[in-house]
């Protein structure tokens, strides 16, 4: 377990603590976190979990698969360098203290 801080649009904090293996997505949906959407499930086919990942976190993430980087490309909110999709990111140990920023727009 580790845990994470989800920053709404509106600057709410969320600290979940999260079991490994379970995605961002996962958690902040089962956790009432309504600025995530996840309309595909968790697939990777929607682009409406568009989160920014403290750039302290971005070297322990998995590297972003061409599918994940053509999703964001289709994004409402700009793509920035540090911008994953939450259903891409499975928690683990190493990311305990994670923050990400939720992107004010999923639609």
């Amino acid at each position: 377990m580790a845990k994470a801080t989800f920053i709404s649009p509106d600057g709410k904090r969320d600290e979940l603590t999260i079991d490994s293996g379970t995605t961002l997505m996962q958690a902040a949906i089962s956790h009432g976190i309504r600025s995530i959407v996840g309309d595909c499930g968790g697939s990777g086919a929607c682009a409406t979990c568009h989160v920014y990942v403290d750039p302290q976190f971005l070297d322990k993430l998995t590297p972003m698969n061409p599918n994940e980087r053509e999703m964001l490309e289709c994004a409402s909110s700009p793509v920035e360098e540090n911008s994953r999709l939450s259903c891409q990111i499975a928690m683990q140990e190493h990311l305990d203290g994670i923050n990400v920023e939720i992107a004010p727009t999923q639609w």
